[in-house]
């Protein structure tokens, strides 16, 4: 039988073990923090190769490896970051430095002038003001709890996670100046860490011992009705900066949340109102919101009873339609609630009783879902030559039990 001759190996064969300890540091630097992501085999052996590389004194490291963060040089040449701003047909006048700002979480780097805390807040109070112009101008009677749903689902951070994923933007394994400036970057929360916000920095007093309702959400609640959290002057942070050590890490959906927020934001110094305005619609009103869906009522004929009343309309009477198998394991009624000769809604179940609350919750999803024929928001007013405003319709309210 013929001997077979072993050839020499490769460099790319042979693991990462029975490398050089040249190729171990420059593993050990460029290894994990440059992908955008890691499996946790993958890092475990990474950590195993830190451990096993010759100690590398800071002063001796790369300029990169010093920063938190990547240097505004270094966007000029990400490709990520411009195929980003291709993607999303951000306007030209937004800097490509800007946008890598955008990406670079206060987690990741404390410092107010490289992180994107100021322009997520200035973002952050765009998206609500135009969803909350439009939500209110288009559908005028809704009620508050509906309110606050609806601005959660088009503006709330699961949304804008969503979005953030759907845009193609990925995240970096760990912060740091050598990352490519196109990922994401946030310090990780710790696992097991439980992620719920601290009484001492709402803007509720006396959080455990006040009962919260919906008046008290409208004073001290964000627009989404949770605890709001306290503003933090920007300026002292800049004075006297954080070790990085102590910075609290955050979630991926927060992460990703802020990102959208400071992207807004972004848009609107660099740009201008008009592109902000055209970049919401095309990205958060084009999203389909099925608002009837939000309601939930607990005794709908009550409530219908008091709202006849309260608009000076006829009491509300239940009259069957149709039905079929009364006598059957299944049967169907159709039961319409009439004031006067005006029928206000409709409603079929398997008793009388269930078709009538669904016909009352119907009359009354479609006296809160009245939306005007010619919608108008204020914000429309600041563009050139535009029309005098007209005051939009305003509601009585819900009808409080």
């Amino acid at each position: 039988m013929k001997r077979l001759q072993l050839q020499r190996w490769s460099g790319s064969v042979l693991s990462p073990r029975a490398r050089p300890a040249g190729h171990l540091q420059q593993q050990f630097y460029t290894g994990l923090r440059l992908q955008s992501s890691a499996s946790s085999a993958l890092q475990a052996e990474e950590d195993q190769l830190a451990e096993e590389a010759p100690r590398v004194s800071p002063a001796s490291k790369p300029k990169s490896l010093q920063l938190p963060s990547p240097p505004v040089e270094a966007a000029r040449d990400s490709a990520k970051l411009a195929a980003l701003h291709a993607r999303l047909y951000l306007p030209k006048r937004l800097p490509i430095e800007t946008l890598a700002r955008t990406l670079v979480d206060a987690s990741a780097d404390p410092h107010p002038d490289f992180n994107n805390e100021s322009l997520a807040t200035l973002g952050h109070d765009l998206l609500t003001y135009y969803t909350s112009e439009h939500l209110l101008c288009t559908f005028p009677r809704l009620p508050l709890t509906v309110m606050f749903a609806a601005m959660y689902a088009y503006v709330g951070p699961k949304t804008l996670a969503a979005m953030a994923r759907e845009w193609g933007v990925e995240f970096a394994a760990v912060p740091g100046g050598e990352v490519d400036p196109g990922l994401l970057q946030f310090k990780r929360v710790t696992p097991g860490t439980e992620v719920t916000p601290d009484p001492s920095t709402t803007t509720r007093p006396n959080e455990h011992k006040w009962r919260k309702s919906l008046s008290s959400s409208i004073v001290y609640d964000d627009e989404f009705g949770e605890p709001a959290k306290k503003a933090v002057d920007p300026r002292k942070v800049a004075e006297q900066l954080p070790d990085p050590e102590s910075i609290k890490g955050v979630t991926a959906e927060q992460a990703s949340a802020t990102f959208v927020r400071a992207l807004m934001g972004a848009i609107y110094l660099h740009a201008g109102r008009p592109a902000a305005k055209r970049f919401f619609k095309e990205h958060f009103l084009s999203r389909h919101l099925d608002i009837s869906k939000l309601f939930r009522f607990v005794q709908p004929t009550r409530d219908l009873s008091k709202l006849c009343r309260r608009e000076g309309f006829e009491p509300p009477v239940a009259k069957i339609i149709s039905e079929t198998g009364r006598l059957s394991r299944h049967p169907v009624f159709v039961v319409g609630i009439f004031s006067g000769k005006d029928k206000l809604g409709e409603g079929a179940g398997a008793s009388l009783v269930e078709a009538r609350s669904r016909a009352a919750a119907a009359a009354l999803k479609g006296w809160y879902l009245y939306s005007p024929l010619d919608v108008r928001v204020p914000s429309s007013t600041e563009e050139e030559g535009a029309k005098p405003w007209k005051p939009v319709y305003v509601d009585l309210g819900e009808v409080i039990v």
